[in-house]
């Protein structure tokens, strides 16, 4: 494993802005089908990939590289921020202009979408590796965006019980992507 990477985060927390734009390029579209996966919407995918890269470029110095890799960490940003969007009030009151039609219920069967979104990012052949159960979870939580809240509802098990089960299947995704 090389250290270039890590030599291009240092170069880019320096203020060097080749760098960024080589990180942009490096990652926009494995950060662009996260941020996708969630928000289901390439206008509004597009934009927060945009306020993602500015929240790296202005935060660049929070990143540690003996905290994880750098992607986990830019990952997390871009999670987080079309969590964020979904949550925001301007999306809410979109939702309420839009037609019944959008609300229409995919199929349970209907993993396509998910399948392509992490096939363009390389991860789905690692998720297919876990357990059932963790395939699940991670679907709910890091896919769908659903909150803990939210995802012990779905499933019917407590919070905690949840956050325990989604931490070990992280760990083991960890795993899997590291042999």
């Amino acid at each position: 494993m090389s250290n270039q990477p890590d030599l291009l985060i240092l170069k880019m927390q320096e203020g060097s802005e080749m760098a960024f734009s080589r990180v942009y390029e490096r990652y926009n579209e494995a950060l662009r089908g996260i941020i996708f996966a969630v928000v289901k919407d390439d206008a509004v995918a597009e934009e927060v990939l945009q306020d993602v890269f500015m929240k790296i470029w202005n935060n660049s110095s929070s990143y540690d590289v003996k905290q994880g890799r750098f992607f986990t960490w830019a990952l997390n940003i871009s999670r987080n921020a079309a969590i964020d969007h979904l949550r925001s009030k301007a999306h809410k009151n979109n939702l309420k202009n839009l037609s019944r039609d959008y609300f229409v219920n995919i199929p349970e069967d209907a993993t396509d979408e998910m399948e392509v979104q992490t096939d363009s990012l390389g991860i789905m052949k690692w998720v297919n590796k876990l357990k059932p159960t963790c395939i699940k979870i991670i679907d709910l939580i890091f896919f769908k965006g659903f909150t803990f809240k939210d995802g012990a509802a779905e499933l019917n098990i407590p919070e905690g019980t949840l956050k325990t089960r989604h931490r070990k299947c992280v760990n083991e995704l960890r795993n899997v992507m590291g042999e």
